[in-house]
């Protein structure tokens, strides 16, 4: 097993309020090789965290080249004020949270995250036995 290396990623998306109104929010991303097909997603205001969201790695991956998820979790590539975002779509209709983040964060952080666990490779970071026992002992 590799050592553990997380990667994160800070960067400030939207909250698209309104079509003519958006609030800054701190979008902190944490990848941890030991949950290989996650991302962790804390979005904060100010210094309050506001929420935690798991997304898919492949998730993410897919969103940056055309839509991709469903349910709860929709992400599609579109362009902004500030050149190429991502929305992201958090929550269910009509209660959807619609985020606008910077493409190049998300590119970066994924970059990162495939230099520590390639593509392919996610099943091999796992800790099986671990995992088994966690299954087996919880009730």
């Amino acid at each position: 097993m590799d050592p553990v290396t997380t990667v994160t990623h800070r960067m400030t998306v939207r909250l698209l309020v309104t079509h003519t109104y958006a609030l800054p929010l701190r979008l902190d991303l944490r990848y941890e090789p030991t949950d290989p097909y996650t991302v962790r997603a804390l979005f904060c205001l100010g210094t309050h965290e506001l929420a935690e969201w798991i997304l898919g790695r492949d998730l993410l991956a897919h969103g940056l080249t055309g839509p991709a998820g469903h349910g709860n979790i929709r992400i599609r590539p579109t362009t902004g004020p500030g050149g190429h975002t991502l929305h992201i779509a958090l929550g269910p209709p009509p209660d959807t949270a619609l985020l606008e983040a910077p493409a190049h964060d998300i590119k970066t952080f994924l970059k990162d995250t495939q230099a520590l666990v390639p593509h392919g490779t996610e099943s091999a970071h796992i800790d099986w036995e671990t995992e088994l026992t966690n299954l087996l002992t919880t009730s």
